[in-house]
């Protein structure tokens, strides 16, 4: 054997570098994914890589089948909570939505996007065959998405193609500023051109009320692991039954030799998805996952409340749309880049002062810009993030009010 008993070693004895016991994570796309007791206990359970397995129903050998543990349940009640009516339990929110792009388009169709998307959409689409037109958003401070310049791309794709473009996508709220979107508007425009709307949910299904008929979406997508304190990778897609036969359609193959055919599998999910952990993780944690998104307004506040308090920092400003509407929040900082620009340690020094006050979750090397989140933070929690941003300050010389 190549490798070394001291390299295996290391592997045997994995650890956690930041426990949220021990310190503030305000990691941007850690916070909604902070596992439950439930689902932790839970881990210990279903740990073995083909746990669920056991009762697999062997005529339909599907996933979305079993009933102990009640997966089939709980695909039918994820449905029911997310306004659509029916979901599947996938790998990643961007395999959703890939699943999506491949299921409803062509090679060479287009699909509308907004400017504010993840980069995983544009590979999403990239892997799809499709082509893609951006909607733009309004730039420097708010970078709000145009949501009625849908209909301007999608008359500019009839015009060029003579075809409506494949699918409109809208990511519901955006990783860069955490602006939400009013997903209604593009739900009637989708409606009016009779074109599938799919709405990335990535970072709002999970942490506020979600309901996809009262928007108007086709397909939503979601994250797991960003958003229903679940493990990774834990993605959902869920879809109304008139995309059904699109989405989770059958497998047609036929062995030329053996003549096997598949006919029970779903095409777009290989058969099945995630068989283990991640899925029982979700599962155990979507009891409190269906409370807390009644919490919502609160947590909101919170994101308000620390926003109006570090923009009395000098040289500190919110981007994106004010006032905030979602606990992503990017500042903009010209004082504390200022420092670092003749600090020893340069861009790290803010990350560093922060992880000696046991905050973690600012990227490291981040001065001018850089975005948190205090999704779960109780307010106490909330009051010391902006006191060790006023002591850090305070140390450098950076007035506040």
């Amino acid at each position: 054997m190549r490798i070394s008993k001291d390299r295996l070693e290391k592997y045997r004895n994995l650890r956690r570098i930041f426990s949220e016991e021990d310190y503030i994570n305000i990691q941007p796309i850690q916070r909604g994914g902070v596992l439950t007791e439930e689902a932790m206990k839970a881990i210990l359970e279903f740990g073995d890589g083909y746990s669920v397995c056991d009762l697999c129903p062997p005529k339909s050998a599907r996933l979305d089948m079993i009933t102990s543990p009640p997966i089939k349940d709980f695909y039918h009640d994820l449905a029911e909570f997310l306004g659509m009516d029916s979901a599947r339990v996938v790998t990643r929110c961007r395999e959703a939505v890939f699943i999506a792009f491949k299921m409803l388009g062509r090679a060479g169709d287009y699909v509308i996007i907004d400017s504010n998307a993840h980069y995983s959409t544009y590979l999403a689409a990239e892997l799809a065959g499709l082509r893609i037109k951006e909607v733009p958003n309004s730039g420097y401070p708010e970078f709000k998405i145009d949501l009625e310049a849908y209909n301007e791309k999608i008359q500019e794709v009839k015009k060029e193609i003579g075809s409506s473009p494949a699918a409109i996508f809208l990511t519901h709220v955006d990783y860069l500023y955490g602006n939400l979107n009013d997903a209604k508007i593009v739900g009637r425009i989708a409606k009016d051109y009779g074109i599938p709307f799919i709405l990335n949910c990535a970072y709002s299904a999970g942490v506020m009320p979600i309901d996809g008929k009262e928007m108007g979406a086709d397909v939503i997508t979601c994250s797991g692991h960003k958003s229903w304190a679940a493990s990774a990778p834990t993605g959902i897609i869920a879809f109304n039954k008139s995309l059904e036969e699109k989405i989770v359609m059958r497998s047609k193959i036929e062995g030329d030799l053996t003549k096997r055919k598949f006919g029970v599998k779903e095409l777009a999910l290989l058969g099945c998805t995630v068989m283990g952990a991640p899925l029982i993780t979700l599962m155990a944690s979507f009891p409190e996952v269906v409370k807390r998104v009644e919490r919502w307004d609160e947590e909101v506040s919170k994101a308000r409340y620390l926003v109006f308090e570090l923009e009395k920092i000098e040289g500190i400003k919110q981007l994106g749309i004010k006032p905030k509407m979602h606990t992503l929040i990017h500042l903009e900082s010209e004082s504390f880049y200022k420092v670092s620009l003749s600090h020893k340690r340069k861009g790290y020094f803010l990350y560093e002062e922060l992880k000696e006050r046991r905050i973690v979750g600012i990227q490291p090397g981040l001065t001018k810009h850089f975005k948190f989140n205090t999704y779960g933070l109780s307010w106490e929690q909330v009051k010391y993030v902006r006191d060790a941003f006023f002591n850090i300050a305070e140390k450098y010389g950076i007035s506040h009010s």
